[in-house]
């Protein structure tokens, strides 16, 4: 179970990473974007909805490395107070009933949505905008699976924990 906890801390490395990366990519484009639109009063649709494109791989793309480095969203009012042993409850509870139930949903129900996006070759409906829509519409199934996914390897990683502290 450690070993399969290892490999998909090393693919949620590799992916948030990435992240990265297209965020930087995002940054250098909308520099670019302002300044043309600014200075040379030039713009492009695509080149917007490619930023749009771009902020959404990031965002996808940094839940479940956000949830490997434990900065998601929680109350650390509470939570810095606890002893060890409760914040690893408080842990495998927030997976188990929290983590895993939503992203769950989120991947049921992104598949009739992407699977519409597909068969309809969604594209850009502004003249000018950028074709398939639905590569970017898949990339929700994809994230949450990785959710999940690295939700998996944090219980993994709380049992452990659990059984240090025993």
């Amino acid at each position: 179970m450690q070993k399969s906890s290892k490999y998909i801390d090393i693919f949620t490395e590799w992916v948030g990473r990435l992240a990265g990366f297209t965020l930087l990519t995002l940054s250098l484009l909308i520099v670019y974007d302002a300044f043309s639109r600014y200075l040379f009063h030039s713009g492009s649709i695509a080149l917007q909805e490619l930023e749009w494109h771009l902020f959404d791989i990031v965002m996808m793309f940094s839940i479940s490395y956000t949830l490997k480095y434990n900065q998601h969203v929680r109350v650390d009012i509470f939570y810095e107070h606890f002893t060890p042993k409760i914040k690893v409850f408080v842990d495998i509870f927030g997976i188990l009933f929290l983590i895993l139930p939503f992203s769950s949903i989120i991947i049921i129900y992104s598949i009739d949505f992407i699977s519409l996006s597909i068969s309809q070759l969604e594209s850009s409906s502004d003249p000018g905008g950028l074709p398939f829509r639905y590569l970017i519409k898949s990339l929700m199934f994809f994230s949450f699976v990785m959710v999940v996914l690295q939700a998996i390897s944090e219980t993994i990683k709380s049992f452990n924990k659990l059984k240090g502290l025993s």
